[in-house]
């Protein structure tokens, strides 16, 4: 919960910066007739964007389990990051759109000082918000905040190609401006990629944790005979695990559910992350080999 609204108040101030470089952005891109001004801007635009969307998934992840939701509401984070990658993918086709017309309509930009003023100040803020993401992001375990440091990362290497832009327009280039644009609308389209990608393994169910790590910690306790069908899936910070373990053949219920709460303390301890591990107990013979089925 805590670390919940730590990941909203980091949101709240991010959206203010982003919106604050979108601004300014536009602002001076369309003053100075720049495609590749605008089109950062309204990369910086999308950050907010999925700043807001970003709260609202934080908001409803907080939520406790109930009946409906019996693992909790964590993946409505990760679907929040999916929401990004759609907005981003909607902006990279308007960019190239826009871009296509440019090289057919050429309109030479109006470079000044302000131009480059306006551009190395914003990414400087964007390169100060995107570490603090990726480290708070890590640190509290929020796909989110990842996904949306990414997302930052892709706003300041488009600010780099913009600025290279610039100069190639000062220098006598401006159909260097159309191709930043392009080259943005790329830039974007990557970072959406790359959202869904990371995003749909956890929405999937991809494994969290390596099988052979998991075996080795189970099978060194006591009474364990053997250990497999494991499985994994989850978040990196609501890792869910079931498996089945073989035990010998005369062990009480009593002492198969000792056995299940050490191992479940056990992973639990040894892996960070996890909230939920299930264990299926089946028999064995005192040989360590497996029963047929019924026999006990």
């Amino acid at each position: 919960m805590a670390q919940c609204r730590q990941v909203k108040h980091i949101l709240i101030a991010v959206l203010a910066l982003n919106w604050f470089v979108a601004l300014v952005k536009v602002v001076f891109g369309y003053t100075a007739k720049s495609a590749g001004m605008v089109s950062d801007g309204y990369h910086s635009f999308s950050d907010g964007a999925s700043n807001i969307i970003g709260l609202i998934g934080v908001s409803i992840s907080l939520r406790p389990k109930d009946e409906d939701h019996p693992y909790g509401h964590k993946k409505y984070e990760t679907f929040a990051a999916i929401v990004i990658a759609f907005i981003l993918s909607i902006i990279a086709f308007y960019i190239i759109h826009d871009t296509l017309e440019r090289f057919r309509h050429p309109i030479v930009p109006e470079v000044t000082f302000w131009s480059f003023a306006v551009m190395i100040v914003t990414m400087g803020i964007n390169i100060g918000v995107m570490i603090y993401e990726s480290r708070m992001g890590k640190r509290l375990k929020s796909d989110f905040l990842v996904a949306d440091s990414l997302h930052t990362r892709s706003d300041i290497l488009t600010s780099l190609t913009v600025i290279g832009a610039l100069i190639g327009v000062k220098i006598g280039y401006p159909l260097l401006d159309p191709v930043c644009s392009l080259i943005v609308a790329l830039f974007i389209a990557y970072a959406a990629w790359s959202i869904v990608f990371s995003s749909s393994k956890v929405l999937c169910d991809t494994a969290m944790v390596e099988i052979k790590s998991i075996e080795a910690l189970v099978t060194a306790i006591d009474g364990v005979l053997e250990c497999h069908d494991i499985r994994t899936r989850g978040r990196t910070d609501d890792i869910h695990i079931d498996l089945h373990v073989l035990v010998h053949k005369d062990m009480t219920v009593t002492q198969a559910d000792k056995l299940c709460d050490r191992i479940e303390e056990k992973i639990k301890t040894a892996i960070n992350g996890v909230s939920d591990v299930v264990v299926h107990v089946e028999p064995g013979s005192n040989d360590g080999k497996k029963r047929g089925k019924g026999q006990w």
